[in-house]
């Protein structure tokens, strides 16, 4: 038998440590070459490490949430091959370790130690009250983050069980490390409703007539355009309110006190992924037509939810649009996305009765939460923006005149 110590590989762009975000494999598993062995988080990115040698694991360093530097050892093996003795060094995970092993069959398991199953995740409290009343967790289905088992998702599994009509008394307390992605959203999210004053301002939108242009829009069976969102129109009116209101398309460091406008209207759309906020980026709004901006938003949020999308596509946003869709609500407050100074939240689109010329009609109205840094927007330059956007996204021809005609 040999020892072999895989180190964590340099995965490039310059990153010199990584976030240790998952394990799939624990000290006694036996595991075949290229099989999962963890994840490791850098940046926005999660990257899968997966085994460079079938054997056992005799060890792994570092605990989910741990910072882990390039080059330390992340896992130890067991190999019958005598190569492995030699340490590979470390290496990018899509490309195999010079030194590393030619692809071998796992030993067979001894009898005390099969080969190892899918372990449910839960907390130590859960496992016990699982022990205690015989359940194997995997046989329950759990509704926390990645699976994880709660003790509510325990009880309803036991009640079911039993058959009993009525809730058992819940009284668990379930602790979760906040790690990996959700702790890099919530320290940007401290850090900027602790920097940057926020104003807020909301205006209501009869959108009326962009929903009819829209349903006809996607009524059209043309080959290759995609399906139109409320998104798409409100990136266009952004673009065209931005060349009135450059200041709203910025991006300020406050350490140097230099605020940098841009004439690029690189658009952020903050979107709900299994993995957490993220802010994929439609690049050069101000060249993309409408079934253009349609069909990039798609392409950058599909590759956001799937973990694919690259460094350049999840950062360099110069303002933000958040949405929550038909869960959008009434009002909003949204938080800036730093070193941007303003973000919008359209919110839901319902039909509601309204005043026009003395009668009352059902109208398709929205509501357009906003926020900005008043410490660079001035309130009235910010109501004007909006402003901008209302008239634009009401009257939707408008849309569609070059962005450098008047406003």
């Amino acid at each position: 038998m040999a020892r072999y110590v895989f180190r964590l590989p340099d995965i490039g762009e310059g990153v010199a440590e990584a976030e240790i975000a998952a394990w799939h494999a624990k000290v006694g598993d036996l595991i075949a070459e290229d099989q999962p062995l963890a994840d490791v988080l850098t940046d926005k990115a999660t990257v899968e490490m997966t085994s460079p040698v079938a054997g056992r694991v005799v060890a792994t360093h570092g605990e989910v949430g741990q910072m882990l530097a390039v080059g330390a050892a992340l896992a130890e093996f067991e190999t019958d091959e005598a190569a492995a003795e030699a340490e590979a060094p470390a290496k990018a995970p899509a490309t195999p370790p010079p030194q590393a092993p030619a692809a071998a069959t796992p030993p067979p398991p001894p009898a005390d130690h099969p080969p190892a199953h899918p372990t449910a995740l839960a907390a130590p409290a859960t496992r016990a009250k699982a022990a205690a009343a015989g359940v194997a967790l995997e046989e329950v289905e759990g509704s926390g983050p990645d699976g994880r088992v709660t003790p509510a998702d325990l009880d309803r599994h036991l009640r079911r069980r039993a058959g009993a009509p009525r809730a058992a008394p819940a009284d668990g307390v379930e602790e979760i490390r906040i790690i990996g992605l959700r702790r890099q959203i919530a320290e940007r999210m401290q850090e900027s409703k602790r920097t940057i004053p926020h104003f807020g301002y909301v205006e209501e939108l009869d959108l009326t007539e962009l929903e009819r242009l829209r349903q006809s829009l996607n009524g059209d069976p043309t080959p290759g355009r995609p399906h139109l969102t409320l998104l798409p129109f409100l990136m266009l009116a952004v673009v065209r309110a931005v060349r009135a209101f450059p200041v709203v398309n910025a991006r300020y460091d406050h350490e140097a006190d230099v605020l940098r406008r841009h004439d690029a209207v690189h658009i952020g759309v903050a979107a709900h992924t299994p993995s957490g906020l993220m802010a994929p980026v439609v690049r050069h709004a101000e060249a993309r037509d409408l079934w253009d901006c349609a069909r990039e938003l798609q392409r950058v949020a599909e590759a956001a939810k799937a973990g694919t999308a690259k460094r350049e596509e999840l950062s360099g946003s110069t303002i933000t649009l958040t949405s929550l869709g038909p869960l959008g609500g009434v009002s909003a407050t949204p938080i800036i996305n730093m070193p941007e100074v303003a973000i919008l939240a359209p919110n839901r689109l319902v039909e509601r009765p309204v005043v026009v010329a003395g009668h009352v009609v059902v109208r398709k109205m929205m509501n357009l939460s906003s926020a900005f840094d008043h410490r660079i927007v001035d309130g009235h330059d910010a109501a004007a923006f909006v402003q901008a956007i209302k008239r634009d996204l009401e009257t939707p021809g408008r849309l569609f005149v070059p962005p450098y005609a008047s406003l």
